[in-house]
């Protein structure tokens, strides 16, 4: 029988632990939270000093159950939960549902499922941290009073469904914001110049950007590039000044939560929710050929980019190995991170260098490796060195007018040679080589292009994700869930990668600005976040947190009950017209998306699946070509006529036909490929986009 019992929180976990441990140990699971505040009502006892009224989970007695007879069985328990506040705070629930003997009982936190980091986490036992728990309980008391509060509110002002946060509506303002300066933005235009000289001795041109006359130039307009150009026609262009350089580019820090989350956006089109269900998977445990079951990436939520000595020691072990003792890192090229860190963690890194992304390949799914072999490339990366360049760069003169030309080229790939993301283009260098300062050089041609500045971008869930961590709001454990609140309440729309603010969003946000402006000023959230700090560290009492904070928003709650109108939001109609009554019906939206329904009811019940038009005709009986889903959720394409009409595609239809047969053309990636396979045409996009916009310009 085993002596010991280790209670962790997912059943994956408590898999991979269980072979790493003897027949003395038993490891299960207690499948995230016991306990938590009721759903049905606050939870939060205000006569009592703020005191939490924590039930049992609904449909986790069975499970408290059973884990009282594995505590029974065990001479000592360890509660292995995770490594953050909110891991210490469900040990802490753990042991108050279970009532656990604190004699025999320890907590046990580990970077990583390794053998090795379990084994040693055992020994290192300790015991709860109640300052880290504390901390977790002024957050889920601070996010439950806000929530709980205004969220009724809008229901009685706007619309029964919608919600607010403490960070969710913090993060809803700054995408309006961005909204309200794109809205607000006027382009203005301005011109570049151009100029291609000869050079003796090189068979390609020197290309140079216009500098100014003779101080820097930002924005040219239409009349001073005439003028210029104007200047400079019979012109003698001579080189004045010729500079070699070295520009270092440093490694980049390893990954916390956030930067990974931003990467998996930037290069594999994860979304946060998903980066975070696969790095899940990879800390958790899986089955590697030749290696047992281990947990391939240290603990997914950090805000920390230290490495342990031992982390670091084997990586530079495997690039000494690999890529030669000059790729190591050099002390004076180590990045700092000058950010206040949570918590005691690790950044997150590989477990096993030299278990490489081709070494686990064949182990894993196509998104495990992708995000695998990205946090192992940063890694790696971030031990070794910088990266060296050497830089050229020429200056011409032409009277008052003066030219730049610079280039530049990889002198040694240092951290490049494993991320090999350098796009440096050394064609210049080679022309600029041949070029020496009081060289006469002979004019070629001149290339003028019209610019005009641009919006401020519309936010993407990665640029989000780093506007929040910049401004300290939020934690590595609440971006991910934030950001597909705002999208599942509809309050911004996701087209491609970017955050569209919706008009429920704007109503929703406008009533925020008006009745809580400081729950949605980013400086008080990260003042909050401060003091959430100072708990877990000791420093501050977090029911402090709570006393401070509430009579302020009482008073202000108080105020939007007896102030605010009740704001109506009207059903978007459609052209869809109801067969029962005639009417046109509305868009709704409810629990699995939008659908149509009857603006008659109660009268009339009727109601259809809502299919979203792409523009496109269908080629065999002219209905519209719409947006449907298999039953798991894969998109697809149909005609509005099934099941008369049977057609349907993967890829996206366009309006094109395909020149070779006629039939229609679809969209994949950037070409466009004939809907029937026998023709097997395949067109670049460019080519076909550019004919049509020809064409319309003929008619």
């Amino acid at each position: 029988m085993a002596k010991n019992l280790i209670i962790v929180e997912s059943p994956a976990k408590s898999k991979t632990i269980k072979k790493f441990l003897g027949s003395n140990y038993n490891v299960v699971a207690s499948n995230g939270h016991v306990r938590d505040l009721p759903k049905s009502k606050m939870g939060i006892d205000f006569d009592n000093d703020f005191e939490p009224q924590y039930i049992t989970i609904r449909g986790k007695g069975e499970l408290l159950a059973q884990l009282r007879k594995e505590v029974k069985k065990a001479d000592k328990i360890f509660l292995a939960t995770d490594p953050d506040r909110e891991g210490e705070a469900i040990s802490w629930h753990l042991c108050n549902a279970l009532k656990l003997d604190m004699s025999k009982t320890k907590r046990i936190t580990f970077n990583e499922i390794t053998k090795n980091a379990v084994r040693q986490a055992i020994k290192q036992s300790r015991e709860i941290d109640m300052n880290l728990v504390d901390a977790q309980q002024a957050r889920r008391a601070l996010d439950r009073v806000v929530g709980y509060s205004i969220s009724p509110l809008l229901w009685e002002k706007v619309k029964r469904g919608l919600s607010a946060g403490r960070v969710q509506s913090v993060a809803l303002h700054i995408i309006a914001e961005r909204e309200a300066e794109i809205d607000a933005f006027i382009a203005k235009e301005y011109w570049s110049l151009d100029a291609l000289f000869e050079v003796k001795g090189s068979k390609k041109p020197l290309e140079a950007h216009y500098y100014g006359d003779p101080k820097k130039k930002e924005f040219i307009t239409r009349q001073e590039l005439d003028e210029i150009i104007s200047d400079l026609k019979n012109a003698k262009y001579e080189v004045k000044e010729k500079k070699i350089g070295e520009r270092i580019k440093k490694p980049p820090l390893p990954f916390t939560t956030s930067t990974m989350q931003q990467e998996a956006s930037k290069n594999l089109n994860f979304a946060t929710q998903k980066t975070m269900r696969v790095a899940q998977q990879l800390y958790e445990g899986i089955s590697i050929k030749g290696h047992g079951t281990v947990g391939l990436i240290s603990y997914l939520r950090t805000d920390s980019t230290r490495i342990s000595e031992e982390a670091d020691q084997e990586c530079k072990e495997f690039i000494k190995k690999n890529y030669g003792d000059e790729y190591i890192i050099s002390p004076k090229h180590v990045k700092e991170d000058s950010r206040k860190i949570q918590d005691a963690h690790e950044a997150i890194r590989p477990t096993d260098v030299n278990l490489t992304p081709s070494v686990v390949k064949d182990s894993l799914t196509r998104e495990q490796f992708r995000l695998y072999q990205l946090i192992w490339k940063r890694f790696v990366a971030s031990r070794m060195d910088a990266a060296k360049y050497e830089t050229m760069t020429v200056k011409i003169e032409a009277g008052k007018h003066s030219f730049r030309s610079t280039g530049s080229k990889i002198a040694f790939p240092g951290f490049l040679a494993v991320e090999k993301k350098s796009s440096d283009k050394a064609e210049n260098n080679a022309v600029l080589k041949k070029v020496e300062v009081g060289d006469k050089l002979k004019f070629s041609e001149f290339s003028e292009e019209q610019h005009f500045t641009q919006p401020p971008a519309h936010y993407t869930e990665a640029s989000l994700v780093k506007t929040l961590e910049d401004m300290g709001i939020g934690r590595p454990s609440t971006y991910a869930p934030t950001i597909s609140t705002l999208i599942n309440r509809r309050y911004v729309a996701k087209e491609q990668k970017n955050l569209y603010l919706s008009d429920l969003g704007d109503i929703v946000d406008k009533i925020m600005v008006s009745a809580f402006p400081s729950i949605i000023d980013a400086g008080f959230t990260a003042m909050m976040e401060t003091l959430l700090d100072g708990v877990a560290e000791g420093n501050v009492k977090w029911k402090d947190v709570l006393r401070n904070f509430y009579p302020d928003f009482r008073e202000a709650l108080d105020h939007a009950e007896s102030n605010l109108e009740k704001v109506e939001i009207k059903d978007e109609v459609s052209d869809e017209i109801c067969e029962n009554c005639g009417k046109n019906m509305v868009i709704k939206y409810g629990p699995h998306g939008k659908f149509l329904a009857c603006p008659g009811f109660p009268d009339c019940r009727n109601t259809k699946p809502y299919f979203e038009k792409i523009g496109v005709k269908c080629p065999k009986c002219g209905g519209d070509i719409v947006i449907k889903k298999t039953q798991k959720g894969r998109r697809y394409y149909g005609c509005s006529n099934y099941p008369e009409c049977e057609v349907m595609t993967w890829q996206k239809p366009s309006n094109h036909k395909c020149p070779k047969c006629g039939d229609m053309l679809l969209e994949k990636g950037n070409k466009y490929v004939c809907v029937d396979q026998n023709c097997g045409t395949v067109l670049a996009k460019s080519d076909i986009d550019k004919d049509s916009k020809s064409q319309d310009d003929k008619n």
